[in-house]
């Protein structure tokens, strides 16, 4: 092979490589985080776990970021060992569907249709529709479309000019000599593990592999046992996943290490006996595309079988190689595990887990700031500590939360992801603020004791309506946070306009009491400070509500409203605003 055509054969395995690698990120983006939903939830049966890691991994083309994802829900408590077995067993399977797309390449034949089904046919058309998608600016999920069209045009060329740069090498002799080293069982799984080690990448390596068949020199007693390694090599990813991770994630790690081993050990035992007691006769025969591809196949589907009677086996075999400890198992469970960095690689779902824990945060907000309101009516100091504790504990989830999203933030997001984690941010700022006003609500009821003041009985019904109103905005918001329920955040803002009103009348008519010296100035201080408070409360909730709404509008801008409202939206805002004006007047 001269210069040029190793220039050809490195260039073809750039394009292969990265045309794997931009179809793999379309389709998770295009998944949009739910077939990681799917794998959290439903692994309680093993065959089912296997099923859908095979099927969660032939969409995504990538049994590698199966592994390290599932590698991550153990780290992170969202899934147990024995869940995840099953799932790394179905991930080899779904890898092989890669496999078989490249094997097209090898199609014979005159016919129009199998002309066609050709990647050197069809891989144009594919790149032109995927082109056109991408330069589309009305929908990521066009782009998302266009995208992995491309990266598959992409892969399928580099794969072609791969073949093309090596079919010469059929008629070097040097070139079959080496490769003759590979009939030697342990040098064949030695050659196919270091492979895929370094490209991180069954999918690649095997695809690699048939590229090089077409020069006619690999046997398929030679190929069995590189496919045999690349799927060894295959778990060098998740192994350097698990470091520094916790141990049930490098037991996982372990588990895919174990299935590819103890199924490697048991088929070459088996397929080498047989050849010794009755002689494979197909052993010498040239191999092409389609039987690396089948015996890629054959072999994960024959471990997972064997194996898979045998989990509890392999989840012990990972415990033995990592014991648990007593401080494990006495280990308190850590909510923010789930911020895991491994998830960062897959952005919707990193935003859903970043929504799990932000739904936890806004309910212990409103826990919070309901019961600093009580302390107004029933002084407790437990209660005082509580609030406090509860305020605490607000602020770690808003470090915690902003941190790993602003680390999201510059990941390669999609224009929807992009708008969700900005409006999470806005939000968990928001409800960090209410919390922060439940500490100036019990400062408040704390003066109050002190001085042994009490509101006047005009004051206090007038405070009563007024807190009402500020409980009903505090649920509404929450509960349309928490369950992404954008009609019940649009009752939010015309409740805000009321409890506006209600702050200005809370303060006038506190005015009037105070020239006619039925009320203090230190009472009357504090009075105005409470009400200061709830009205900044209806604020933030009325912000919250708007950042929802913006992920359906992004038209939509948070400081005017109600002037971008057209007219049937006014319409149903005027009847929502008149409705709450009946439910709170003073």
């Amino acid at each position: 092979m001269d210069i040029f055509g190793v220039l050809t054969l490195i260039g073809g395995l750039a394009l292969f490589l990265y045309g794997m690698n931009v179809m793999g990120a379309g389709l998770e983006k295009m998944s949009g985080g739910k077939l990681e939903k799917i794998l959290e939830t439903l692994t309680s049966n093993p065959i089912k776990a296997v099923l859908l890691g095979a099927g969660v991994t032939a969409v995504i083309q990538s049994s590698s970021a199966t592994t390290v994802m599932v590698v991550g829900f153990v780290n992170s408590g969202i899934m147990k060992l024995s869940q995840a077995v099953g799932i790394i067993m179905g991930a080899n399977i779904g890898t092989t569907v890669t496999s078989w797309l490249l094997s097209l390449s090898g199609l014979q034949g005159d016919n129009f249709f199998i002309q066609m089904l050709k990647p050197s046919s069809f891989s144009p058309i594919l790149a032109m529709i995927g082109i056109i998608l991408c330069m589309s600016k009305k929908s990521d999920k066009k782009k998302d479309i266009g995208e992995i069209l491309l990266g598959f045009a992409v892969l399928m060329y580099g794969m072609e000019s791969m073949s093309g740069a090596v079919e010469p090498l059929a008629d070097v002799p040097e070139f079959t000599n080496i490769l003759t080293m590979f009939h030697n069982p342990f040098l064949g799984v030695l050659a196919g593990a270091v492979l895929t080690a370094i490209i991180q990448s069954s999918s690649a390596s095997v695809g690699i592999l048939q590229a090089l068949s077409v020069t006619g020199a690999f046997t398929y007693g030679s190929v069995i046992p590189i496919i045999m390694g690349q799927n060894i090599g295959t778990c060098v990813t998740a192994m350097i996943s698990a470091i520094g991770a916790n141990r049930g994630a490098k037991r996982t790690a372990f588990v895919h290490l174990y299935f590819n081993v103890i199924g490697t050990i048991l088929f070459l035992v088996l397929f080498y006996t047989g050849n010794a007691l009755i002689g494979f006769e197909f052993t010498n025969e040239v191999v092409g595309a389609a039987g690396i591809a089948m015996i890629h196949t054959i072999f994960n589907v024959f471990a997972t079988l064997v194996l898979l009677p045998f989990t509890k086996g392999l989840e012990k075999l990972a415990y033995l190689t990592i014991p648990k400890t007593a401080e494990e198992q006495n280990q308190k469970e850590d909510v923010f595990v789930i911020l895991d960095d491994r998830f960062l690689s897959s952005p919707a779902f990193a935003i859903e887990q970043c929504h799990s824990l932000a739904n936890q945060m806004a309910k212990i907000t409103h826990e919070g700031f309901l019961e600093a309101m009580t302390v107004l009516d029933e002084y407790s100091e437990e209660k005082i500590e509580d609030v406090i504790a509860k305020e605490n504990i607000v602020d770690t989830y808003d470090d915690k939360l902003s941190a790993y999203l602003t680390k999201l933030s510059s990941q390669n997001l999609s224009y929807k992801d992009s708008l969700k984690v900005t409006s999470l941010l806005h939000c968990l700022t928001d409800f960090e603020r209410i919390s922060d006003h439940s500490i100036n609500v019990v400062e408040n009821a704390q003066q109050m004791y002190k001085e042994g003041a009490v509101f006047s009985k005009k004051a206090k019904e007038e405070m009563k309506v007024y807190s009402t109103a500020l409980r009903d905005i505090l649920e509404r918001t929450t509960n349309a946070f928490v369950d992404g329920d954008e009609a019940l955040a649009r009752t939010v803002e015309p409740l805000e306009e009321v409890i506006d009103e209600l702050n200005k009348t809370v303060k006038k008519n506190h005015m009037k009491r105070l020239r006619k010296g039925k009320c203090t100035i230190e009472l009357g201080l504090v009075l105005s400070d409470l009400a200061m408070n709830y009205e900044r409360v209806a604020d933030h909730c009325s912000n919250i509500a708007v950042y929802m709404m913006q992920l359906e509008d992004t038209q939509l801008e948070e400081h005017s409203f109600t002037e971008q409202l057209d007219a049937e939206e006014s319409a149903e805002f005027t009847k929502q605003l008149n409705e709450f004006e009946k439910i709170y007047q003073i």
